[in-house]
């Protein structure tokens, strides 16, 4: 029995509804920006593979690192105990955080380190006899599909099964010039409720990669900080130098309360997620009262193997030459977006550094389940890249490993598929 037949007859896929979809692709191997599937086809994985690989597939020195660590500790109960891997990787990821990041919360996935943050927001308060309840998002937001961090985000067919369950959360618009100044009294208004503010920084993944401008997310964290409200920066995607800076957080001048992180903090190589937070965060749990405690933790929380990918992905993030490629794939991106910003198959292009989305004109139809979603999404499959449109947006999210090369080529697949879709 073939791979693909196996799955099928064994295998749940996410965000698939199996009676429709076409067979899963059978990968065996990846190399830099590439996977190849049984028959040797190669793809260009320009999602990096939801975003989590940032150094290229089979990176040999993380998996050098992680085959080491293997040899020596594969795991430990991370209640009670602690190991070199873990301390170490809190300690550098706390040098080029902002400064008053102090401590270091380790889970296991994205959605995980954002219930993390929440949970320690709605503690924060409650420790301190406080009754602030009510939490602050933006509209269209993605935090997680966990009920929590699905709860902070925007409703939509992806939580309509649910929504009866989810708690309330006060949704406000993106901020601009010509509503930041009543986003800033609305939040006023309600000081008093508010635990947390928790955002996308700069740029909206799964809403479509809908980007908004750091002077204004700058003066809406200045407000939130100016009355007392929390903040969680939730740097899942945007964290490792997706938006051109080592974290999106680095465009404002503002430091969040909190940080959530995975995706990138392996390199890709494993399921990994952590939370930070300031040391007046920290203090609020540190009681003889132990019913202060945050009682939170996963089976696999820092795991010694999964902190040495994310130290080898450190190292390889920190490294000149990595610093050099993202600008390389970012002016590569701007020289892009100018090329077919006129198009009149496209509506509009929007960049921020290693991301550029291009909003594909369909009149009305706009909408994730739209028949040119999947006749996209085919198409480049058919010409070897990996790009999974959202709705009508074609969005390029590449390993910073790739080359120039292969960025053309995608660049003249899509300038091709304008013409032929």
């Amino acid at each position: 029995m073939s791979l693909v037949n196996r799955d099928l007859s064994v295998v749940w896929h996410p965000y698939t509804q199996m009676k429709t979809a076409l067979p899963p692709i059978p990968i065996v191997r990846g190399e830099g920006a590439c996977l190849y599937d049984e028959n040797g086809k190669c793809y260009i994985d320009a999602v990096s593979s939801w975003w989590v690989n940032i150094h290229g597939h089979a990176n040999p020195y993380i998996a050098e690192k992680v085959a080491e660590q293997l040899r020596k500790l594969e795991h430990v109960i991370f209640a009670g105990f602690t190991h070199e891997p873990a301390v170490e990787l809190a300690e550098r990821l706390l040098k080029i955080l902002p400064g008053n990041q102090a401590k270091i919360f380790y889970s296991d996935n994205g959605s995980t380190a954002v219930e993390v943050a929440i949970k320690m927001c709605l503690q924060y308060w409650h420790n301190q006899g406080i009754q602030r309840t009510k939490i602050l998002a933006f509209k269209n937001a993605y935090h997680g599909d966990t009920f929590g961090a699905m709860a902070v985000s925007g409703r939509s067919a992806f939580t309509a099964a649910f929504d009866s369950l989810l708690f309330e959360v006060e949704f406000i618009d993106l901020p601009d010039e010509s509503n930041i100044e009543g986003l800033k009294s609305h939040i006023s208004s309600l000081k008093s409720e508010l635990a947390c503010f928790i955002f996308e920084p700069l740029v909206q993944g799964s809403a479509g990669m809908i980007m908004y401008e750091a002077r204004y997310l700058e003066q809406l964290m200045a407000h939130c900080r100016q009355e007392g409200v929390l903040m969680i920066d939730d740097e899942v995607f945007t964290g490792f130098g997706r938006t051109g800076k080592r974290f999106a957080c680095d465009h404002v001048t503002i430091q969040p309360d909190i940080m959530c992180f995975s995706k990138g903090l392996t390199g890709g190589t494993m399921a990994m997620g952590l939370t930070t937070c300031t040391q007046q965060i920290y203090d609020a749990f540190l009681s003889e009262d132990k019913l202060k405690t945050l009682f939170h933790g996963h089976s696999y929380t820092a795991n010694p193997v999964a902190c040495s990918a994310a130290l080898a992905s450190m190292d390889i993030f920190m490294d000149s030459s990595t610093v050099d490629n993202i600008k390389r794939i970012e002016d590569s991106h701007r020289q892009f977006g100018l090329k077919i910003k006129g198009h009149s198959r496209i509506r509009t292009v929007r960049q921020t550094g290693t991301i550029i989305a291009m909003e594909w004109e369909t009149g009305t139809n706009t909408s994730y389940f739209s028949s040119l979603r999947d006749r996209l999404y085919q198409y480049f499959l058919d010409a070897g890249i990996i790009l999974r449109p959202l709705g009508n947006i074609i969005y390029i999210l590449p390993p910073y490993c790739i080359t120039n090369e292969q960025l053309n080529y995608i660049y003249n697949k899509i300038e091709t598929a304008l013409e032929e879709i």
